[in-house]
C-alpha cells in the first residue's frame, strides 16, 4: 500500500471502539502521522500524562518558561518508545525534525521547538506527547477487520480547539454516531 492511495489513513483519527479490550488503547483517539505497506504510526491525542509541561522544561534544563506550562498536561502518545518526545503543531518553521503532514499539521520530534514553546516564539496551536502507538504491516488492517476501530478523516480543531477530555467525543460526532450508546457486549441486546 503506498502512502498516497486511498487506503492510507494517514491524517486519520483511529477512534478505539467500545469494545477495545487493550488497556493502553481504551476510549482513545490517536492521530495516524504514517499509514503504508510497513505499518502505521500515530500519536494518541486524549491521555493526559500526571505530568505538565513546565516538568518536562525543568528536566531539559529551560529556564524561564511562562508558568501557564506548569498548568499543561503532557500526553501519553503511545506505549511505544515513552521517553521519546513527539509535538504535533500547526504551521512549520525551520526546527531540526519537522515531517508537515496535511493541512497545515506538523510533527516535530527535535527539541528546538520545546526552546521556543516555553520561550512564546513556538507554534500557536501544539500537543506535547511522550510516546507513540505502532502496528507492523498489515496489523492495524487486521484489528480494524476484528471492530477494535474506526477510523475518520481527523479534523485539526479537535486536535488544537477542543479540550482533551471531549476529544473522543468530538471525534466520533464526525462519525455521525453516538459510540457512547455502542455497547460493548456484541450480540446481545
Amino acid at each position: 500500500m503506498d502512502t498516497n492511495s486511498n487506503d492510507s489513513l494517514k491524517n486519520h483519527f483511529l477512534i478505539a471502539m467500545p469494545a477495545m479490550e487493550d488497556p493502553n488503547f481504551s476510549h482513545s483517539i490517536t492521530y495516524i502521522c504514517e499509514h503504508n505497506e510497513d505499518g502505521a504510526m500515530g500519536i494518541m491525542i486524549n491521555r493526559p500524562l500526571d505530568l505538565s509541561l513546565g516538568e518536562v522544561f525543568e528536566h531539559l534544563d529551560i529556564d524561564n518558561y511562562d508558568e501557564q506550562f506548569d498548568h499543561q498536561n503532557v500526553l501519553e502518545g503511545g506505549p511505544v518508545q515513552t521517553e521519546m518526545g513527539f509535538v504535533l503543531h500547526r504551521n512549520p518553521q525551520e526546527w531540526q525534525s519537522t515531517v508537515v503532514m496535511e493541512e497545515g499539521i506538523c510533527l516535530t520530534t527535535s527539541r528546538d521547538i520545546l526552546d521556543d514553546i516555553a520561550n512564546n516564539k513556538g507554534p500557536k496551536d501544539s500537543l506535547v506527547a511522550l510516546g507513540y502507538a505502532g502496528w507492523g504491516g498489515g496489523q492495524l488492517e487486521e484489528e480494524m477487520q476484528s471492530n477494535a476501530w474506526i477510523t475518520v478523516k481527523a479534523d485539526p480543531e479537535i486536535l488544537f480547539s477542543t479540550p482533551q477530555e471531549k476529544r473522543w467525543e468530538a471525534a466520533t460526532k464526525l462519525l455521525g454516531i453516538d459510540l457512547s450508546l455502542m455497547s460493548s457486549d456484541v450480540g446481545h441486546s
